[in-house]
């Protein structure tokens, strides 16, 4: 078996070259120092399958995490979801978390905007700004990111169907302000198969929905080489009610269709698949999510490694992003969901996650106040800095449950991946009504328990004593309608209405003729076509997807 002391030479040593360790004392409060990690050679035992299946940091499988020292040089990125109202309202509170101490956006969309409809369309009618913020043009996102540097920040969007031209319009942005493309950094959503699953924020059939995604695996790293083109997400599909052993399974199956389908495009792997990315849920089952995550990594390098052939150790690593489960917030005694985040948040960190959004304890009641998302924030830097949990890399490794708890995820998450294969892949499954169908047993299964008492909610069905409390509540101002309505107008009357056509036409011909969509995209973003246009050709073209009636 290998020794610890030449991972510390060969890969440890190497990751400190590039990061060194943070000026903190990598002490415990009684000056106990520990070392950057521990194996089974440190208590003297023998375990004939730890290079396997374990590993260390840094190198496959992953286990123990993606990189060499882990948060004992850089912690994860603390990125707070953010976005309501207008686009100035939203830019004022990504200021103020950055103030705070947040060191990447995240920005959440009204539903319009996820839906592909301007502002003023009939259908955004009473949406407008209520779950996210509002964008419907180049000026919207100009004033989303102003004051804000581009190069020194990262930024995460959650955008799916729309995502080409969320993300051409973001990097419009930075065009116009000189940025360089090859320094940004960030991630767009863009996982259309999760829509199909869960979500059901889709716009047009899955086939021509994965075709605008391998657009962008295509595109970027060529254009913006340091931009994740996509988070896998497991997110929804958690919180949509799936177990955590589903979750695991159907987004790395999610992973692997869209692997597949830029293979068939004729893409190299070893260009793409490097900037894949992940987005778990993290639930209240402590040591089942800390399992989940370790799981996910080693399923991915092995599968990436063997199945795919990539060559690249860079392919085979799964980086995640992770947010704690909005679906296990209450609104009863909603105090108590500051526990719960906290949990959830310590659990991801010792899952190993690269990227962390923890709740706020008011959002099963309305949008986060300033109040609220600085708490969720300093839940964060809590465990970062007070815990102790940082100062050596992978501290449950070894523990008997945990590892076995690892395996047996990993061996049930494969198990349902190759029942997906053998039905056909990811989109044979979502026309057959397979997700469908095993998300309603497991949620039903789920609420049953609750019902009868087998998994006790504090605050709702034991402990309900209420507490008075009075929460303030954040409510969207409906003269948001009217400003975002009136900003379009201004757009439209004020932009060259010449260029808006000719990009438009590019955009459709594009399509058609099933070209890559993203520099026409990045065109009709320059020209302030808004984003209701840009969705309207592809929804000429393509079409639009209603999900079939199943029994």
């Amino acid at each position: 078996m290998r020794k610890k002391h030449d991972w510390l030479r060969e890969t440890y040593q190497k990751s400190l070259e590039k990061m060194p360790e943070r000026p903190v004392a990598h002490r415990t409060l009684s000056n106990i120092a520990p070392e950057p990690l521990y194996t089974p050679e440190d208590i003297g035992v023998l375990d004939p399958e730890y290079e396997e299946k374990r590993g260390f940091p840094g190198e496959y499988p992953y286990t123990r995490g993606v990189y060499g020292s882990m948060y004992r040089s850089k912690l994860w990125t603390m990125r707070m979801f953010a976005g309501f109202g207008t686009a100035e309202q939203t830019n004022e509170r990504f200021k103020k978390l950055l103030k705070a101490g947040q060191t990447g956006l995240s920005v959440a969309f009204d539903l319009p905007t996820l839906m592909g409809y301007d502002s003023d369309h009939p259908l955004s009618k009473g949406e407008v700004g209520k779950c996210g913020v509002a964008v419907s043009s180049l000026a919207d996102m100009e004033i989303l990111f102003d004051g804000i540097n581009l190069e020194e920040v990262t930024t995460s969007m959650t955008i799916n169907s729309p995502a080409n031209a969320i993300w051409a319009m973001y990097l419009a942005v930075a065009k116009k302000r000189g940025y360089d493309w090859k320094r940004l950094g960030g991630t767009i959503q863009n996982d259309i198969l999760k829509e199909f699953i869960a979500q059901k924020e889709f716009i047009f059939p899955p086939e021509p929905s994965v075709k605008l995604v391998i657009d962008t695996f295509e595109w970027g790293p060529k254009n913006v080489p340091k931009w994740n083109f996509i988070s896998v997400s497991g997110y929804h599909i958690r919180e949509a009610g799936s177990t955590a052993v589903q979750e695991l399974a159907w987004t790395l199956a999610d992973g692997f269709e869209y692997v597949e389908a830029a293979l068939k495009r004729g893409l190299d792997i070893d260009e793409f698949a490097p900037r894949i990315s992940f987005f778990f849920d993290v639930h209240n089952d402590f040591f089942e999510e800390i399992a989940k995550f370790r799981a996910a990594r080693r399923i991915w390098a092995k599968e990436m490694r063997y199945r795919y052939g990539a060559k690249n150790p860079q392919s085979w690593m799964l980086r995640t992003h992770a947010q704690t489960a909005g679906v296990s917030l209450t609104a009863q005694q909603p105090l108590n969901n500051i526990a719960r985040v906290a949990i959830q948040a310590l659990a991801a960190v010792l899952g190993g996650t690269n990227s962390l959004h923890t709740d706020a304890y008011d959002e099963a009641l309305a949008l986060p106040t300033e109040e609220s998302a600085t708490i969720a924030l300093r839940t964060q830097q809590i465990i970062a800095y007070e815990t102790g949990v940082t100062h050596t890399i992978d501290p449950l490794a070894g523990s008997y449950y945990v590892e076995w708890l690892t395996d047996e995820m990993e061996r049930q998450a494969m198990a349902i991946i190759e029942e997906i294969r053998r039905m056909g892949g990811v989109v044979r499954a979502i026309e057959e009504g397979y997700f469908l169908r095993e998300l309603a047993e497991a949620s039903y299964r789920y609420q049953q328990e609750v019902e009868r008492k087998e998994r006790i909610i504090v605050g709702v069905n034991a402990f309900t004593d209420e507490i008075p409390l009075k929460v303030p509540i954040q409510l969207v101002d409906p003269e948001v309608e009217r400003i975002q309505a009136e900003r379009l107008a201004r757009v439209r009357r004020e932009r060259d209405a010449r260029r808006v056509a000719e990009a438009l036409e590019g955009l459709r011909r594009a399509a058609v003729e099933g070209q890559n969509t993203m520099p026409h995209f990045v065109e009709c973003a320059l020209a302030y076509c808004t984003l209701g246009e840009m969705m309207d050709v592809l929804r000429e073209v393509y079409g639009t997807y209603q999900e079939p009636a199943y029994v």
